[in-house]
């Protein structure tokens, strides 16, 4: 978000928090892309604000509940908040318990185990979610309107697609062992707190096999989690580098250096397998 974004979104998210009976006096940004994440003080406080109509945080909201109940491994709402999706001057804000930072994430073993359990609670919980193949709908939307892509060289365009593509029907190949995932749980969408290791951001829950997610995590944690499909968890991992890609040469990206990731993704998948982790790529 710029400047003008950023300084709305604190004071939609600091007045309902007021609201709620929170006293807020300062607004410490934790991240920025195309939602803004605010640490409120001294109410302690974890904010999340997007522009609505550029959020799913109501399957959020319905999600963290629910997972919530089964103890699952998850930053949870704030208590003292009733768990809503909160609309103020056109942002969509909602409120979530603050957990002061560990020193570092741990083992590989303690994330892939963190996830593992995660999976094993998300399969009790029945709430309605799209599947993968509507985010691989999404990307390719994004290829072939060439008014959303407009940088994105054409023989580019083409391998991108042809990417997606192809590893969509490799990965319907592998049968239908679906159910609720994360969506992206890198290391990004994960706290390590005096609690344990907590996932966050469940905007992006879908359904699929659990090699999707188990793509978006550093090799060496995927090596720990119990039952993965290598062959599939190759093409989820191929599949992913091109949805990746295809959302970073979106004119609207926010992406931190999205256009240099773009370009780095663009040079893996013209290689060729073995493919890497998102995480492995040298941009930051």
């Amino acid at each position: 978000m710029d400047d003008a974004l950023v300084a709305r979104a604190i004071a939609a998210a600091s007045s309902v928090a007021q609201a709620a009976g929170l006293q807020v006096n300062e607004a410490v940004v934790i991240s920025n892309s195309n939602k803004l994440a605010l640490h409120l003080l001294p109410a302690d406080t974890f904010a999340r604000a997007a522009l609505v109509g550029q959020q799913v945080a109501a399957l959020e909201v319905r999600v963290a509940q629910s997972l919530a109940a089964l103890a699952a491994p998850i930053a949870s709402l704030d208590p003292r908040v009733e768990p809503l999706v909160y609309e103020r001057d056109g942002f969509a804000v909602t409120f979530w318990s603050y957990y002061r930072p560990v020193a570092d994430i741990g083992s590989s073993a303690a994330y892939a185990d963190a996830l593992h359990r995660l999976h094993a609670a998300m399969r009790k919980v029945e709430i309605e979610a799209p599947h993968f193949t509507e985010r691989i709908a999404e990307a390719e939307q994004l290829l072939t309107h060439r008014q959303e892509t407009p940088a994105l060289a054409d023989d580019d365009r083409v391998l991108v697609l042809g990417t997606l593509r192809a590893a969509a029907q490799a990965i319907s190949r592998h049968g239908d062992a679906d159910q609720l995932l994360h969506g992206e749980p890198h290391p990004g969408n994960l706290l390590s707190t005096a609690e344990g290791l907590l996932f966050i951001d469940f905007e992006t829950c879908c359904r699929g096999p659990i090699e999707f997610d188990v793509a978006h995590v550093p090799d060496d944690v995927s090596a720990h989690y119990p039952g993965v499909d290598q062959s599939l968890l190759q093409e989820c991992r191929r599949l992913v580098l091109a949805m990746v890609a295809a959302w970073r040469w979106d004119v609207r990206d926010e992406f931190p250096n999205g256009r240099r990731y773009a370009v780095e993704i663009l040079g893996v998948l013209r290689d060729g397998p073995p493919w890497p982790t998102l995480g492995a790529l040298s941009i930051e």
